[in-house]
């Protein structure tokens, strides 16, 4: 009778692991299912990813915005003419420094073809 109640606790320790993974198993499929009908996606998910192009672009932008509204409160009489022409050249710096990473990312993403090298072209100069 021992053995028999012994065989039965075994019976009981795999059928208990198999529940363990089964309940896993189920709430993997659960979790999968909510995730597939119940979570949208983010508006930011859907968008193109920025490259560093767009970045200076907008950059660019922002410093030409910054450019428009300081002539503006100089013209309102917000800043007097020394504190407006050291606040303008800064600006200008900023831009210059943009206009150039610009255009150094600008010239790597597209290449330049190279006149073809042939004889006659040689004869001719």
């Amino acid at each position: 009778m021992a053995g028999a109640y012994l065989d039965f606790g075994l019976i009981f320790m795999i059928s208990s692991a198999d529940g363990a993974v089964l309940g896993a198993c189920l709430a993997l499929a659960m979790a999968t299912l909510l995730f597939m009908f119940y979570i949208q996606a983010d508006a930011s998910d859907l968008a193109p990813h920025r490259t560093k192009l767009d970045h200076l672009m907008e950059r660019r932008d922002t410093i030409y915005d910054n450019l428009r509204d300081l002539r503006f409160e100089f013209r309102s009489g917000k800043y007097s003419e020394s504190d407006y022409d050291a606040m303008k050249t800064s600006i200008e710096n900023e831009a210059a420094l943009v206009l150039a990473e610009i255009e150094k990312v600008t010239d790597s993403q597209v290449r330049r073809p190279r006149a073809p090298h042939t004889a006659d072209t040689e004869r001719g100069q």
